[in-house]
């Protein structure tokens, strides 16, 4: 297989993972606003808080490679990359697994008691475990091996076509674009819910927002296609590809900003502190823009060195 087909896997695998993150994310938002939440005993909230850290971590481990790809290698494919997608898939199945934990200790703890909700969290947390980890560990001690070094001795890059790279571009576009649509759409419907018109105005200001953001994102995210289609003809040329990829790392500012502020009002309100919700937002967005806009942009400054 090569390089180009293997980074092509790499995203839509990652496409796969990350809808069912962003889409989870939005669970944890939405059930912050729901009547029942409110009674919840206070180390329930707190395990809430943690699986929304958890989900985040997912999402951001999960778009890192994408931008990576457009900021650092401009849209060329190079082992480097096929690297930074596995390790960062891999990363992230760990907080996915406990977030999943806790968030079903937190669906059936009310039904039907403590007990039997722990071992909820416990089992799905340890089956997600030992089939994302566990099995795949034991089945790499036999198998594989010719692959994995096959891959090792690839050369760092390959030549990369214009059609390739544009393909690539709109597939990471498509990464984002279904979690974002899905999380805009849960954040909606939080406006019309009782808990929120409880909530203070500065949060309600911040969660609108926070909603204008990822509309925002949407927005951006789908523009590569509009242009592609209406502008060029679907025919694809160097322009429209630098124009898809800026388009897409717009796309990742105004993500970062819009998950951040409403991640700072959920946990205002879940754990009752102004200066709570203000520092999640706060380390949540540094999180964000290193993962996605700072390191990235040090990673090139030191190929550039290095050429």
């Amino acid at each position: 297989m090569s390089l180009s087909k293997k980074v092509k896997v790499g995203l839509g695998e990652t496409r796969i993972l990350i809808l069912g993150s962003e889409i989870l994310l939005g669970f944890q938002f939405q059930g912050a606003f729901r009547p029942t939440f409110e009674r919840l005993p206070f180390h329930d909230r707190v395990i809430w808080v943690a699986a929304l850290a958890l989900i985040t971590l997912t999402i951001a481990l999960l778009i890192t490679p994408s931008l990576q790809h457009r900021v650092v290698d401009d849209g060329r494919d190079t082992k480097r990359l096929l690297g930074v997608i596995g390790r960062c898939a891999g990363l992230a199945l760990g907080p996915f697994a406990l977030a999943l934990g806790a968030d079903l200790y937190l669906a059936v703890g009310p039904v039907l008691g403590l007990g039997p909700g722990v071992a909820a969290g416990l089992i799905a947390c340890g089956l997600a475990l030992l089939f994302w980890y566990g099995l795949e560990a034991l089945k790499a001690r036999n198998a594989g091996q010719r692959e994995r070094t096959m891959t090792s001795r690839e050369p760092e890059h390959e030549h990369t076509s214009l059609e390739t790279k544009i393909e690539q571009m709109l597939t990471e576009a498509r990464v984002v674009l279904p979690g974002a649509q899905a999380l805009l759409g849960f954040q909606l419907v939080i406006t019309f819910s009782e808990a929120f018109e409880k909530v203070p105005f500065a949060s309600k200001l911040v969660h609108l927002i926070a909603l204008g953001l990822l509309a925002l994102t949407v927005i951006w995210l789908m523009a590569p296609a509009a242009f592609h289609r209406i502008v060029y003809a679907g025919e694809d040329t160097p322009e429209f590809h630098a124009l898809g990829s800026r388009f897409l790392l717009a796309a990742s500012v105004t993500l970062a900003l819009g998950i951040s502020a409403d991640l700072g009002v959920a946990v205002a309100k879940v754990i009752a502190s102004d200066a709570a919700g203000v520092a999640s937002a706060l380390v949540t967005l540094c999180l964000l823009t290193g993962l996605w806009h700072v390191y990235p942009i040090l990673l090139r400054r030191r190929r550039d060195a290095a050429a």
